[in-house]
């Protein structure tokens, strides 16, 4: 009878035996488990691989070549698995619900009005009340001009805006709609670099027949371009400068320019005095 060896297939232990103890169960000398004995090879066909025994109990181990990757294998749990399956449940059933009832969920709710009823559309923004335009405010004469008591407005080359947002900075006052949306003009008066100390509670008057006088610049758009006119002489012009108080300067003014389209300015404002902004450096060139 032939001999042959195979190993344990717990502790890798090699162990001999004959073809007759082929089939056995046999203890490993090791680790002393029950092995059975594989099947002997066949006669003259040489014995190039360990061969290995089964551990009883076991299915016989198929041995993957050293050369080949390692596989893991691990049992699913069947906890495990209901706990993913439950999830996955919860996660469909979520989704279904938001489908179903998607149209309460989403649904545009309506605003209430003034009067606390339900209104089905959103509120419109309340559109701009311009001053309209009229050729009755516009007077080169001031000895007619009533004094103005409302919040300045006024037409710039044909385009009637609010005219309330005064700012005053190196010596220039610039009145400029304070409404949003409204067209973009001004009307600026350049008074030479003056402080606005010095302007505070004074009343100026311009008449048209004034030789030379503080230059007035008015600017509007005309479509995508900018454009814009400059008076130092022939407009009329009433500015009266209440005190200097926090940096703000209430007054009133009424102006009227020389043109075509018979642009003026008339009503109140608070004027904002800022300070002055730093000068270029000088070009030494």
């Amino acid at each position: 009878m032939s001999e042959f060896k195979y190993a344990c297939p717990v502790c890798g232990q090699h162990m001999l035996c004959d073809s007759s103890q082929a089939g056995t169960v046999m203890e490993c000398p090791t680790c002393f488990q029950k092995i059975t004995a594989p099947q002997a090879p066949a006669a003259g066909a040489g014995q190039k691989f360990v061969l290995t025994g089964t551990k009883v109990g076991d299915r016989p181990v198929f041995k993957i070549p050293a050369a080949g990757p390692t596989v893991i294998i691990r049992k699913k749990s069947p906890v495990g698995m209901v706990v993913v399956a439950l999830v996955l449940i919860g996660l469909l059933g979520a989704g279904a619900a938001v489908f179903v009832f998607r149209g309460e969920i989403f649904h545009h709710r309506p605003v209430a009005n003034a009067a606390g009823h339900a209104d089905e559309t959103s509120p419109k923004p309340s559109p701009i009340n311009l001053p309209a335009a009229s050729d009755a405010n516009w007077m080169l004469s001031l000895d007619t001009v009533p004094t103005p008591e409302a919040p300045a407005v006024g037409r710039v080359n044909g385009q009637s805006s609010t005219l309330d947002r005064a700012i005053f900075q190196n010596g220039v006052l610039t009145l400029r709609p304070s409404v949003k949306g409204s067209p973009e003009v001004s009307v600026a008066i350049n008074f030479g670099g003056a402080a606005a100390e010095a302007l505070a509670g004074q009343t100026i008057n311009v008449t048209t027949n004034a030789d030379k006088a503080a230059r007035v610049t008015l600017r509007w758009k005309d479509g995508s371009q900018n454009e814009k006119e400059n008076y130092d002489k022939g407009y009329a012009l009433r500015l009266e400068l209440g005190a200097l108080a926090d940096n703000h300067i209430p007054g009133k003014i009424y102006f009227c320019a020389p043109d075509d389209p018979k642009s003026y300015v008339m009503g109140t404002f608070n004027l904002e005095v800022r300070k002055p902004r730093p000068k270029a450096p000088a070009n030494p060139n």
